[in-house]
């Protein structure tokens, strides 16, 4: 298989009100805006990856699903998701991986976690030899 580009598709029970969480609470930047009424459809960028928000779905289509966001700082950004009224999940915690996770919900229940790498953390380190 040879892949070109990929992204993760969200199918939301409500669509604007998925686009609106994804776009002004959690602040993701919009790579593509398409279609039109309930065809239309939202692309944002999501780190190295997409997350199109389109079509719509029910809660089976979440079955098993939940999305990792890097983000530079933890606190800083449940700290703000709290006063826009998000509901947090879990409270930032390191894990004993070693990662500072909280989590959160999108707007159909899927869940989010928000990771932050710490400076000593090994992915943060250059592992190749010379």
């Amino acid at each position: 298989m040879d892949v070109l580009a990929s992204r993760i598709l969200i199918r939301p029970s409500d669509p604007e009100r998925s686009r609106r969480f994804y776009r002004d609470e959690l602040g993701l930047a919009v790579a593509r805006e398409f279609g039109e009424g309930e065809h239309r459809g939202m692309v944002f960028f999501a780190g190295s990856g997409l997350l199109e928000v389109s079509g719509r779905g029910g809660p089976e289509a979440r079955a098993g699903v939940a999305l990792w966001l890097q983000v530079r700082d933890v606190h800083e950004e449940v700290a703000r998701l709290t006063l826009l009224g998000q509901r947090i999940v879990r409270a930032p915690q390191t894990e004993p991986w070693g990662l500072v996770e909280a989590w959160i919900e999108d707007p159909d229940g899927i869940p989010i976690v928000l990771v932050e790498i710490p400076a000593d953390h090994p992915l943060r380190r250059d592992s190749r030899t010379l």
